[in-house]
């Protein structure tokens, strides 16, 4: 058993930063004024699954295509780039249609076990170890978990403004993470 405390931590927090469900909270309101309901449950489990599925065949899957684990974390770190990008000036660069219901797919997928989420995972694995990283995606998911359940509180809570302040605030995490997961897996390239 790999365990450690360190990348426990530091992977939770990568995953936390990339999934940026507190970020998410207008999208998560927004939802709940259309459909009604969201199936928390189902919605947490699902991007449990997807996640930790992703992070066992992901580099399976990469193989299959002949690219390596650590040329996906160097185009990884640019999609987690774009990300920060996007959370710190307020910009979109990545234009999506909203989501018609609150269904498993609109919710689960693209926006909690999303395209920067499952790049990230395999950048994890480049440098982590598994049992740590399953352990960051259980913690996010309770978070996302009770997140999405008290949605509307927390959004009447924190306001436009304070929901501003934490996406800048995780945006400029996500940036550091990039620059570190580029530089660190570049050198492994040559």
């Amino acid at each position: 058993m790999n365990f450690s405390f360190r990348e426990t931590i530091t992977a939770t927090m990568i995953l936390f930063a990339v999934i940026d469900i507190i970020g998410s909270i207008p999208i998560i309101v927004d939802l709940r004024h259309k459909v009604g309901h969201i199936q928390s449950e189902k919605a947490s489990v699902v991007a449990a699954v997807i996640m930790t599925a992703f992070l066992f065949i992901g580099e399976e899957i990469l193989n299959l295509i002949g690219i390596d684990v650590n040329s996906f974390a160097v185009a990884g770190s640019f999609v987690i780039f774009f990300l920060a990008i996007e959370m710190i000036l307020g910009i979109s660069l990545y234009k999506d249609d909203a989501p018609e219901t609150a269904s498993i797919v609109p919710l689960a997928f693209p926006l909690i076990a999303g395209a920067g989420t499952l790049t990230s995972l395999l950048s994890l694995r480049a440098e982590y170890h598994v049992e740590n990283i399953i352990l960051a995606i259980i913690i996010n998911i309770i978070f996302v978990y009770l997140v999405l359940k008290s949605s509307n509180r927390i959004g009447r809570f924190l306001g436009k403004s304070g929901l501003a302040i934490i996406r800048k605030i995780f945006g400029v995490i996500l940036l550091a993470i990039s620059v570190k997961l580029f530089t660190s897996n570049l050198s492994m390239l040559f």
